[in-house]
């Protein structure tokens, strides 16, 4: 798609990604959270992403998720006892904290899927180079940790093709993925994760050669076709960042 989201240069998105990461442990009250989410929602829209996209990320944890809320459930004491289960006792302040954890889940991961889905990998490989740039001179290899973080963004749905392909291959001679224990379970990823693993390791053997025939040397003198460049819609970003964080720090003074 093409949006103001998307035209923002890749250093700022990835800082204020950051930031973002952080209101989210600054709020404790439903207020905070809520103006998280309408800010939130705003972004969505204004990035014209399908919202499909942004929740497809919280498939995989569920089982977190869930996992997350009925330990804050059974382990958070409080004043109004609401039940007692066995040897555990369900408050209302546990289970309002438990509904304050998944959302702050929740909005990390989707909060998060809006920097990779509005940001090329070459941007992102960029600015955080860029970022990391001042760092090389306590010995950080800026170049190398942005190439590295590069190609694991590339191979996700490349590795998860795959999967899909061993699951329906494995299947298909009989395998049986979904009946009997949590043990048998997992004894039936093994021949998942066997040929997964030496898929993984093949391709990245294959990289590394054609890296080596192209004469690829790290960062040393590299120049870029597209050179980042801040501009006043950066500024404007930044500024409507700043009214929103300062926003969320008054209502954590006020409220708590």
């Amino acid at each position: 798609a093409d949006s103001p989201i998307h035209r923002l240069d890749s250093r700022v998105k990835l800082v204020l990604t950051l930031l973002y990461i952080i209101s989210l442990f600054i709020i404790k009250s439903f207020i905070g959270y809520a103006i998280v989410i309408a800010v939130l929602a705003i972004v969505v829209k204004i990035s014209k992403v399908p919202f499909k996209f942004m929740i497809k990320g919280l498939k995989s944890l569920i089982f977190i998720i869930v996992f997350t809320a009925i330990i804050n459930i059974f382990t958070t004491k409080g004043s109004t006892v609401l039940f007692t289960f066995w040897h555990f006792v369900v408050t209302l302040e546990g289970i309002l904290f438990a509904i304050k954890m998944c959302l702050r889940i929740v909005l990390l991961i989707i909060g998060s899927s809006i920097l990779t889905l509005t940001t090329t990998p070459i941007k992102l490989t960029d600015g955080i180079e860029l970022l990391l740039k001042p760092f090389e001179r306590i010995g950080v290899p800026a170049h190398d940790i942005a190439m590295m973080m590069t190609i694991a963004l590339r191979f996700i749905p490349t590795l998860l093709d795959e999967t899909d392909k061993i699951i329906k291959a494995q299947q298909a001679r009989g395998a049986d993925f979904d009946t009997g224990r949590i043990t048998d379970k997992a004894r039936a990823l093994v021949p998942i994760l066997v040929p997964l693993f030496i898929s993984a390791f093949r391709r990245a053997d294959e990289l590394a050669v054609a890296m080596e025939a192209r004469c690829y040397n790290g960062g040393s003198n590299r120049t870029r076709m597209n050179e980042l460049v801040i501009t006043s819609r950066d500024y404007r970003a930044i500024g409507i960042f700043v009214i929103y964080f300062g926003l969320l720090i008054a209502v954590r003074v006020l409220i708590g």
